[in-house]
């Protein structure tokens, strides 16, 4: 089980501040969609050279235009970038086509797929799966990723986001993801460093890590 330390709502250099704060206790590092959207391909280039030896993630959420924005992310040092899991068959099929030409990665958004489109999609088995709860479903109480589990292909990897805490960890980690997302709860902390051991050290303690 690895550790994605999403960076959002963030300047790049508080982004790269935080990064350098927690760096141990974190394995891949996100360039969150509203920094891609603020700061462009700037903010990948930029986490790309403050980490050298980490993954990067492009959170780009592409849900059409594929290849180009697939191209942009994976030319900018991406190592793995976002589509959206709504999108047309077709657009999920062009970023794997592109992740494959440049041997990068390419993570699903599974925010609000229908079972139907699952089933359409869940042929991509290369493929890391995100079962997320957006932000704005965060704000509202009645709602839990916990209460709407998607795992419904034991073969395929997953990632799990969305709101993600100390008290909701331990149950998180029982659903065995491969990479948990954690933004707020290490970027908002009053001390990163200690919320990043935090959820580092429960991993590890588990023998969750691959």
């Amino acid at each position: 089980m690895k550790i994605q330390l999403a960076l959002d709502r963030l300047s790049i250099q508080e982004a790269i501040a935080i990064g350098e704060e927690v760096r141990e206790y974190v394995d891949w590092v996100e360039v969150g969609t509203s920094l891609i959207k603020e700061y462009g391909m700037d903010s990948v280039r930029a986490l790309r050279n403050a980490f050298p030896e980490k993954t990067i993630i492009a959170d780009m959420k592409t849900i059409d235009n594929s290849r180009y924005e697939f191209e942009l992310c994976y030319r900018a040092g991406a190592d793995v970038a976002t589509v959206m899991g709504v999108s047309p068959v077709v657009t999920i099929a062009n970023c794997l086509e592109v992740a494959l030409s440049y041997n990068k990665e390419v993570m699903i958004d599974l925010l609000q797929v229908s079972d139907l489109h699952f089933k359409e999609i869940s042929t991509f088995d290369k493929a890391i799966f995100c079962q997320h709860l957006s932000k704005d479903l965060q704000e509202d109480a009645s709602n839990t990723l916990l209460d709407k589990p998607i795992f419904k292909n034991e073969k395929l990897n997953y990632a799990v986001a969305g709101g993600i805490s100390r008290t909701s960890f331990p149950e998180i980690m029982n659903m065995n993801p491969k990479i948990v997302i954690i933004g707020s709860a290490i970027t908002q902390s009053d001390n990163p460093k200690q919320a990043a051991k935090f959820f580092y050290e429960l991993t590890r303690e588990k023998g969750n890590c691959t």
